[in-house]
């Protein structure tokens, strides 16, 4: 890294200096662990959970508010997750995704003259000799890059055969330097939570993190994004419902990019898309389609479908039914499913949309999602039992579901319900994250947007595709079958030598009883365990942090009284 880049880095709207940026983003996250460790996990084991659920809403609105400022001053990849964030309206409380809605659109701009030096640096030469001009107000800034409108020269556009207006992408000056940081902060974060049972079981959290990395450092590089434009155009060049802006190459560089202008309404704006004759209902199902047809079919996807990536722009002079299409833009982050994976997606979705609880299982673990130890005859029931009562519903359907309902259905399943038997497959992070965005798109535009009536239509298209195959799959049901059959006696065999030598295990509910209270037991004695480690804990960060060091060691007084209170009730 040279002197110049990190002064540039300094000089970035927001941006602070590396090392104290550093500590400063894992301040944070170590603090809302330590307070998400405290009130979800501690309190609920020592009979407070009731405290939990009073305060949580109130506690989620003040960590949005909290991360809402650090992403604003900091920039750089804290952005990204916050507009993650913003768009998950479907299952984050609204005083959450409110507060980090304006991350998408209110990202402090880069003055024009540092702009301007870059783009001249990686252009080779004045912008005056490059375009015939360049708008200094920028028309959008994000977090690693903003853009420019500007004029092609009469030659330039005559070549490349595109309108003169285009737009110029210009990276945020210093950002190399701001995403290192920012991917050295994640990559501790990520060794904290491996180091959390309930996480590690589940998800491989640094082979996570250098997913995220891998796609960050392809994001800050526009010959990749801008080859990602031409490969998602040509995965949709024979479809109506999609349009994607062309490339200038001549004026495109690693960190300067020009494209074909395609600003229009954006896809959350509601009002502009009904002063247009469009009604945003009608677009969500259009949306979540061509979606499931890049995860599904193509197997290469927009990564980071948020509402200022997509446009909905009007078709005028059409005979089609549909006068409008969707425009997507910023393809720096994208994903690609392996062929293996993909068919497992089908799978997984045909599944659902037949409310098939023994054929989701199994998708969901022929895609690596299903812990090993995890009773799939239960769970199998766990899902008959949800799409039985609950299949077809959309989110805001089942947010006016009797909260009884659910409650019962957590006794009847508790033990599945408690043992979460799934994990993270790798590569998976940026398909969940493009669904997610999706789900989240979709509810702002229908707020009773039902995602089945999208998935079954989707899945019957798929089973209709899968049919040519299913000489083959009855084939291999039939060789399995006569493997399970030939290999019947030998196991039988097994059962009756294991019942003669008296080392066939049976359950007693007796004695599942008795090592069940030693549990509970063991469970109030780590409370003073937990004193301990708070107390250490709280001495080792207060030389660095009093505020945090003091409320840690502070706490530590909580798990010392329950432990002590145990001990004597015990006696």
């Amino acid at each position: 890294m040279t002197p110049v880049r990190r002064d540039r880095a300094d000089r970035v709207p927001g941006a602070v200096g590396t090392r104290a940026r550093y500590r400063r983003i894992l301040r944070f996250a170590a603090w809302r662990l330590a307070v998400t460790w405290w009130f979800e996990l501690v309190l609920p084991r020592v009979g407070l959970g009731r405290i939990s659920e009073r305060t949580r809403t109130k506690r989620m609105r003040r960590f949005a508010q909290r991360f809402h400022q650090l992403a604003v001053e900091l920039g750089g990849l804290m952005i990204k997750v916050g507009q993650f964030m913003s768009s998950r309206l479907d299952v984050l409380p609204p005083e959450i995704t409110a507060e980090l809605e304006g991350l998408q659109d209110e990202v402090p701009a880069v003055p024009f003259p540092e702009i301007r030096a870059l783009a001249e640096a990686e252009l080779g030469a004045p912008l005056e000799a490059v375009f015939a001009s360049v708008e200094e107000t920028p028309i959008a800034a994000a977090s690693l890059g903003q853009a420019h409108r500007a004029q092609l020269l009469p030659d330039d556009s005559a070549d490349t055969g595109l309108a003169s207006g285009v737009v110029l992408k210009v990276q945020r000056p210093g950002i190399d330097a701001i995403v290192a940081v920012d991917l050295a902060a994640l990559r501790k974060v990520g060794g904290w939570l491996s180091r959390v049972r309930l996480v590690s079981d589940r998800a491989d959290v640094p082979a996570l993190v250098k997913e995220f990395a891998q796609t960050s450092l392809e994001e800050i590089d526009y010959m990749n994004e801008a080859a990602n434009a031409e490969h998602f155009a040509a995965d949709f060049a024979d479809d109506d419902r999609v349009a994607v802006p062309g490339v200038v190459w001549e004026r495109t560089t690693r960190r300067a990019l020009t494209l074909e202008d395609v600003t229009a309404i954006k896809i959350t704006d509601s009002e502009a898309l009904l002063a247009a004759g469009i009604d945003p209902a009608e677009v969500a199902p259009v949306f979540a389609s061509v979606m499931f047809d890049q995860l599904f079919s193509n197997g290469f996807f927009h990564a980071d479908p948020h509402p200022g990536n997509i446009f909905v722009t009007p078709v005028t002079g059409s005979s089609a039914e549909r006068r409008w299409k969707l425009t997507f833009i910023d393809f720096g982050m994208m994903g690609e499913v392996p062929p293996k994976t993909r068919s497992g997606l089908r799978k997984l979705l045909i599944a659902a949309a037949s409310r098939d609880g023994k054929g989701l299982v199994t998708a969901i673990r022929d895609l690596g999602a299903l812990v090993p130890s995890a009773d799939s005859v239960k769970l199998e029931r766990a899902m008959e039992h949800l799409f039985a009562r609950f299949g077809g519903m959309g989110f805001a359907e089942l947010r006016e579901v009797d909260p009884r309902e659910f409650r019962d259905f957590a006794v009847e399943f508790g033990d599945v319900v408690r043992s979460l038997p799934f994990q993270l497959p790798e590569k998976f992070l940026l398909i969940i994250r493009a669904m997610s965005l999706t789900s989240g798109v979709c509810s702002s535009l229908d707020a009773r947007f039902n995602m089945w009536d999208s998935v079954e239509p989707y899945a019957a298209k798929l089973l209709g595709d899968e049919r040519g195959n299913i000489v083959q799959d009855v084939a291999q049901q039939a060789l399995d079958a006569a493997g399970v059959a030939l290999r019947l006696p030998k196991r039988l065999d097994g059962v009756l030598n294991r019942i003669e030598e008296g080392s066939l295990s049976v359950a007693n509910p007796r004695l599942e009883q008795q090592v069940a209270r030693l549990n509970r037991v063991a469970q109030r004695l780590a409370s003073v365990l937990i004193f301990g480690a708070l107390l250490i804990a709280g001495s080792m960060v207060r030389t660095d942090d009093t505020v945090l060091g003091s409320v840690l060691m502070l706490v530590s007084v909580v798990p010392l009284f329950h432990g002590l209170w145990v001990g004597r009730r015990r006696r």
